[in-house]
């Protein structure tokens, strides 16, 4: 069940994770959220709480360890327990390799992968304690595919699919109950796109995303989906995207 569940969204305050903390919040969950933009997520928990739901934020960069100890901290304070964590922050940068965009690369392993491993990490020793809890990740389809200019941006996805999946495994013989979920999303209309300083690549990708991209709140249904269901039942993986997009 979602009502009453406590739900940490990160990259909560566009896209997908601004999506998801509408929808779970309007089933009764209680959101905490981060991301980087403050303004943005004060606007959110204001439209959040005046339709009734329960929300608080933070200001967090999932690069910096500290800030995702303290909004684990935050939701326990507020909350009194964390039943969820949604790791949504990515960025996506795409290049060819030949660009050398070396900054690039090395901030997406920043926050694609440590910033999955800072989440984790925060999270955790609570779900330990509690021997119950879940973790969601977004991956992208990219983590299943390979594609030209996304060598980085996939190989950081990749990671998930083996991460979690190795999460899921360890809490199982542990008897923690953790469950995961991982999800692969395909063409979806947020700011990703934004991102990409490679001139040829972001006027394809723009291209393609307004020919098949679908609203994020497609993958919120999702993450809503796998909260919902029975404590005993572990929904591993969902790839989701638009039903015209051919690959």
């Amino acid at each position: 069940m979602i009502q009453d569940k406590v739900v940490i969204i990160t990259g909560a305050s566009s896209g997908i994770g601004e999506a998801t903390a509408k929808l779970l919040a309007s089933k009764g969950a209680k959101v905490v959220l981060g991301a980087r933009r403050e303004e943005n997520l004060k606007q959110l928990v204001d439209e959040i709480q005046n339709a009734g739901g329960q929300a608080v934020y933070q200001v967090l960069d999932v690069t910096n360890p500290s800030d995702n100890a303290r909004i684990v901290e935050l939701a326990r304070k507020t909350f009194g327990r964390v039943d969820v964590i949604f790791l949504n922050a990515g960025i996506m940068p795409n290049s060819p390799l030949s660009a050398l965009k070396t900054d690039e690369w090395h901030q997406m392993v920043d926050v694609n992968i440590k910033g999955v491993l800072n989440g984790v990490a925060a999270v955790l020793p609570t779900f330990i304690s509690q021997k119950s809890g879940h973790v969601i990740a977004n991956s992208s389809v990219a983590g299943l595919k390979a594609y030209p200019g996304g060598a980085i941006y996939g190989r950081t996805k990749w990671f998930l699919r083996d991460f979690m999946e190795v999460l899921r495994m360890e809490s199982a013989q542990e008897g923690t109950n953790i469950r995961t979920a991982t999800i692969y999303p395909a063409a979806i209309n947020t700011e990703l796109l934004g991102a990409i300083t490679d001139q040829n690549v972001s006027q394809a990708m723009t291209s393609l995303y307004k020919q098949y991209g679908i609203s994020p709140d497609r993958v919120a249904n999702v993450v809503a989906f796998a909260i919902d269901q029975p404590e005993d039942t572990n929904v591993n993986e969902f790839t989701i995207g638009p039903t015209t997009q051919p690959w």
